[in-house]
């Protein structure tokens, strides 16, 4: 009989931070959402509506007249913006992937006193504030005349360490038998490499890759200075709209509204290896 009543209160307790946890989440998954009705609700919202005295939750001019206009303003250049900005996030993800991979292989394949060092000093770099790199990094850019150029975007930040401890935590973690079977068939460690690891990382490759696009398309600081007409990115663009004068809020927010939406599908497209390679590299 007691053993019953214990069942009863733990079945009516599990239930109740069972449907605890589901409301938390659900108030957290609109907090989260909350950014992105801002700016669909702000990019079809007319300047009056912004001053006004009472706040509305739907926008008073919703016409897709406002993107039509943004695209065909020949100033502005937005498709050569988004362009330039695709170059250089796809460009900067596939050089971040590939050096950051070989990088982590190599301090998770060969431990020895100069991996370690170079391990401590890559961990290291994760506390000084990217910004602090800029000068030494700009002074060498325009060193090699690559200012204006996607060379200049680039290649300087291709770079991360937080992508190579990502790959060599996961890696750690990769199953050595599948490694010595291959050098048994008489795989070298570059051949191992490539044709086994690689293929059986998708998980934590797509996860870096994810990152590392966001953070490349939504970059502003480092493209400030590099880029000039020909390479000017689509957050480059959008700060045009925001004057000594005044903001224009409408154009603004529409502007954002275009510049998520790649950023936004490559993430539907990755989200499950995202969490997958997050919980091999033993980050969560």
């Amino acid at each position: 009989m007691a053993e019953e009543r214990s069942h009863m209160v733990t079945g009516r307790s599990g239930r109740f931070l069972h449907g605890l946890k589901i409301v938390v989440l659900f108030i957290l998954a609109l907090l989260f959402l909350l950014p992105f009705y801002v700016i669909f609700r702000n990019a079809f919202t007319s300047s009056e509506a912004f001053v006004a005295a009472e706040w509305t939750w739907l926008p008073d001019n919703l016409d897709f007249s406002v993107l039509r206009d943004l695209f065909s303003d020949t100033d502005l250049n937005l498709p050569a913006a988004m362009l330039h900005s695709a170059i250089q996030a796809v460009g900067q993800t596939l050089l971040t992937v590939l050096v950051s991979f070989m990088a982590g292989y190599g301090l998770a394949r060969f431990p020895n006193k100069a991996a370690t060092v170079v391990l401590r000093l890559t961990v290291l770099t994760l506390m000084v504030p990217t910004a602090v790199t800029f000068v030494p990094s700009f002074i060498m850019t325009t060193r090699f005349g690559w200012i204006d150029s996607y060379r200049g975007l680039i290649i300087p930040m291709m770079f991360s360490a937080f992508a190579t401890y990502m790959f060599r935590q996961s890696l750690l973690e990769f199953p050595h038998e599948l490694e010595e079977a291959a050098n048994l068939d008489g795989a070298n460690p570059w051949t191992t490499m490539w044709r086994i690891v690689v293929p059986n990382s998708k998980g934590i490759i797509a996860a870096v890759t994810t990152i590392t696009f966001i953070g490349a398309w939504n970059s502003f600081l480092w493209p400030l200075l590099v880029a000039r007409d020909n390479t000017m990115t689509i957050q480059l663009t959008l700060s045009r709209f925001m004057t000594s004068q005044g903001v224009n809020y409408p154009k603004l927010f529409a502007g954002a509204l275009v510049a998520i939406v790649p950023v936004v599908i490559v993430f539907l497209v990755l989200q499950r290896y995202l969490v997958q390679g997050l919980e091999t590299s033993g980050m969560d």
